[in-house]
Protein backbone atom coordinates (compact mmCIF):
# COMPACT_ATOMS: atom_id res chain seq x y z
CA UNK A 1 0.00 0.00 0.00
CA UNK A 2 0.81 3.78 -0.17
CA UNK A 3 3.03 4.95 2.24
CA UNK A 4 1.51 6.50 5.62
CA UNK A 5 1.16 10.40 6.24
CA UNK A 6 2.42 10.51 9.81
CA UNK A 7 2.56 13.30 12.09
CA UNK A 8 3.59 14.28 15.28
CA UNK A 9 2.87 17.09 18.04
CA UNK A 10 3.27 17.98 21.66
CA UNK A 11 0.08 18.37 24.11
CA UNK A 12 0.57 19.69 27.51
CA UNK A 13 -0.66 17.06 30.04
CA UNK A 14 1.22 14.54 31.52
CA UNK A 15 1.13 11.48 29.51
CA UNK A 16 -0.84 9.62 32.10
CA UNK A 17 -4.40 12.05 31.94
CA UNK A 18 -3.08 12.58 27.68
CA UNK A 19 -3.91 8.74 27.12
CA UNK A 20 -6.52 8.22 29.44
CA UNK A 21 -8.53 10.55 27.39
CA UNK A 22 -6.83 9.80 24.19
CA UNK A 23 -7.86 6.38 24.24
CA UNK A 24 -11.75 7.82 23.36
CA UNK A 25 -12.25 7.14 19.66
CA UNK A 26 -14.10 10.48 20.05
CA UNK A 27 -10.87 12.41 20.95
CA UNK A 28 -8.89 10.79 17.66
CA UNK A 29 -11.42 10.61 14.98
CA UNK A 30 -9.39 11.66 12.42
CA UNK A 31 -10.71 15.12 9.77
CA UNK A 32 -13.89 14.13 8.84
CA UNK A 33 -15.26 12.81 12.09
CA UNK A 34 -18.39 13.97 14.01
CA UNK A 35 -20.24 11.83 15.98
CA UNK A 36 -18.65 8.94 17.59
CA UNK A 37 -20.69 6.34 19.71
CA UNK A 38 -19.32 2.76 21.18
CA UNK A 39 -21.62 -0.15 20.77
CA UNK A 40 -24.16 -0.64 23.55
CA UNK A 41 -21.84 -2.25 26.96
CA UNK A 42 -18.35 -1.24 24.57
CA UNK A 43 -15.66 1.36 25.76
CA UNK A 44 -12.53 1.59 24.98
CA UNK A 45 -10.77 -1.46 25.36
CA UNK A 46 -9.08 -3.87 22.53
CA UNK A 47 -11.65 -5.76 20.82
CA UNK A 48 -14.72 -3.01 20.98
CA UNK A 49 -16.41 -1.51 18.25
CA UNK A 50 -17.67 2.22 17.56
CA UNK A 51 -19.44 4.02 14.84
CA UNK A 52 -18.30 7.29 13.34
CA UNK A 53 -20.32 10.05 11.72
CA UNK A 54 -17.73 11.53 8.70
CA UNK A 55 -18.28 14.13 6.00
CA UNK A 56 -16.09 15.74 3.58
CA UNK A 57 -16.84 17.63 0.59
CA UNK A 58 -20.91 17.96 1.32
CA UNK A 59 -20.81 14.05 1.60
CA UNK A 60 -21.59 12.29 4.91
CA UNK A 61 -21.29 8.30 5.46
CA UNK A 62 -20.93 6.15 8.98
CA UNK A 63 -18.34 4.28 9.31
CA UNK A 64 -17.63 1.20 11.81
CA UNK A 65 -14.40 0.66 13.61
CA UNK A 66 -12.65 -1.54 15.96
CA UNK A 67 -10.10 -1.42 18.73
CA UNK A 68 -7.22 -3.15 18.05
CA UNK A 69 -4.87 -1.46 21.17
CA UNK A 70 -5.72 0.34 24.65
CA UNK A 71 -2.95 0.79 26.32
CA UNK A 72 -3.14 3.99 28.31
CA UNK A 73 0.06 5.67 28.99
CA UNK A 74 1.05 4.29 25.64
CA UNK A 75 -0.62 3.78 22.25
CA UNK A 76 -3.94 3.33 20.98
CA UNK A 77 -5.53 1.94 17.25
CA UNK A 78 -8.47 1.58 15.82
CA UNK A 79 -8.97 0.02 12.65
CA UNK A 80 -11.54 1.30 10.32
CA UNK A 81 -13.89 -2.05 9.21
CA UNK A 82 -12.47 -4.28 11.96
CA UNK A 83 -9.56 -5.97 12.61
CA UNK A 84 -10.34 -8.91 10.18
CA UNK A 85 -10.94 -7.01 7.17
CA UNK A 86 -10.08 -3.31 7.83
CA UNK A 87 -9.19 -0.48 5.18
CA UNK A 88 -7.46 1.95 7.21
CA UNK A 89 -5.43 1.68 10.67
CA UNK A 90 -5.16 4.62 12.78
CA UNK A 91 -2.77 4.96 15.54
CA UNK A 92 -1.89 6.91 18.53
CA UNK A 93 1.66 6.95 20.78
CA UNK A 94 2.23 9.22 23.80
CA UNK A 95 5.93 9.66 24.80
CA UNK A 96 6.52 11.49 27.81
CA UNK A 97 8.68 15.32 27.24
CA UNK A 98 9.48 17.65 29.77
CA UNK A 99 5.82 18.49 31.32
CA UNK A 100 4.00 16.98 28.72
CA UNK A 101 3.32 14.27 25.95
CA UNK A 102 4.19 13.72 22.25
CA UNK A 103 1.70 12.14 20.38
CA UNK A 104 2.52 10.63 17.28
CA UNK A 105 -0.53 9.91 15.06
CA UNK A 106 -0.17 7.55 12.18
CA UNK A 107 -2.71 6.16 9.29
CA UNK A 108 -2.24 3.27 6.98
CA UNK A 109 -4.17 2.41 4.14
CA UNK A 110 -4.42 -1.49 4.72
CA UNK A 111 -6.39 -2.26 1.64
CA UNK A 112 -7.94 -0.93 -1.34
CA UNK A 113 -11.56 0.06 -1.47
CA UNK A 114 -13.63 2.02 -3.91
CA UNK A 115 -14.63 4.33 -1.10
CA UNK A 116 -11.16 5.53 -0.92
CA UNK A 117 -10.95 6.00 -4.88
CA UNK A 118 -10.46 3.71 -7.64
CA UNK A 119 -7.57 5.12 -9.16
CA UNK A 120 -3.99 5.78 -8.20
CA UNK A 121 -4.76 9.72 -8.44
CA UNK A 122 -7.79 9.30 -6.04
CA UNK A 123 -5.42 7.30 -4.13
CA UNK A 124 -2.59 10.13 -4.12
CA UNK A 125 -5.10 12.30 -3.15
CA UNK A 126 -6.53 10.83 -0.15
CA UNK A 127 -2.60 10.23 0.74
CA UNK A 128 -2.11 13.91 0.48
CA UNK A 129 -5.14 15.24 1.74
CA UNK A 130 -4.57 12.77 5.25
CA UNK A 131 -0.77 14.01 5.47
CA UNK A 132 -2.51 17.77 5.16
CA UNK A 133 -4.81 16.83 7.77
CA UNK A 134 -2.58 15.17 10.34
CA UNK A 135 -1.88 18.74 12.13
CA UNK A 136 -5.48 18.97 12.20
CA UNK A 137 -6.43 15.99 14.04
CA UNK A 138 -3.78 16.43 16.56
CA UNK A 139 -4.54 20.00 17.34
CA UNK A 140 -7.97 18.87 18.05
CA UNK A 141 -7.13 15.80 19.91
CA UNK A 142 -5.13 18.38 22.38
CA UNK A 143 -8.07 20.84 22.94
CA UNK A 144 -10.26 18.18 23.57
CA UNK A 145 -7.73 16.39 26.44
CA UNK A 146 -6.88 19.92 27.27
CA UNK A 147 -10.87 20.69 27.79
CA UNK A 148 -11.48 17.33 29.40
CA UNK A 149 -11.91 17.24 33.23
CA UNK A 150 -8.79 15.64 34.95
CA UNK A 151 -8.56 13.96 38.63
CA UNK A 152 -7.68 15.51 41.47
CA UNK A 153 -4.62 14.23 43.06
CA UNK A 154 -5.40 11.65 45.56
CA UNK A 155 -2.78 12.66 48.33
CA UNK A 156 -3.18 15.92 50.11
CA UNK A 157 -0.46 18.79 49.93
CA UNK A 158 2.56 18.91 51.91
CA UNK A 159 2.82 21.82 54.03
CA UNK A 160 6.11 23.46 54.43
CA UNK A 161 7.13 25.38 57.47
CA UNK A 162 10.05 27.98 57.05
Amino acid sequence: MSPSPDARGWTPPPPGSTTSSATCPRSAGGPNATDVAFDQDAGPRVGAWFSGRNHKDGRQWTTRSQIVRADPGTAFTFVVGGAEDGIVRWSWTFRPQGRGTVVQQSWQLLRLDPVLGTTRSDLDALRDYMADSAETTLASLAQWIAAAPHPEPTHSPRRISG
